[in-house]
């Protein structure tokens, strides 16, 4: 069974930075993403990374946001955040080689999610 435990949220004054970490277990051949969700607003995805180290993000966050790995981590780069980047932040995955999509459906296996606020 695949688990997945986020850290490192938190509150950041708009134009700061932070870094979510996503311990995975389980398996090692996943689709991993990152997805957010904002009071009021359906789960959207931000960014995928599958094992073959190909890299997918949301067109509104490219250059702003980087998803890497590291062991059996996952992690988001998260720069020049702003206050509508203020959400919960979700670690995703799914038993395939490679992400076709960031569609929130396509994935299986969630973490509890860690909250990000970033004030103006």
């Amino acid at each position: 069974q695949v688990q997945l435990v986020e850290s490192g949220g938190g509150s950041v004054q708009a134009g700061g930075s932070l870094r979510l970490s996503c311990a995975v277990s389980g398996s090692r051949r996943l689709c991993m993403a990152w997805f957010r969700q904002a009071p009021g607003k359906e789960r959207e995805g931000v960014a995928s990374l599958d094992t073959y180290g190909r890299t997918m993000y949301a067109d509104s966050l490219k250059g702003r946001f980087t998803i890497s790995n590291a062991e059996n981590r996952l992690y988001l780069q998260m720069n020049s955040l702003k206050p509508e980047d203020t959400a919960t932040y979700y670690c995703a995955a799914v038993e395939i080689l490679w992400c076709n999509n960031l569609r929130a459906l396509s994935y299986v296996f969630w973490g509890q999610g860690t909250q990000v606020t970033v004030s103006s």
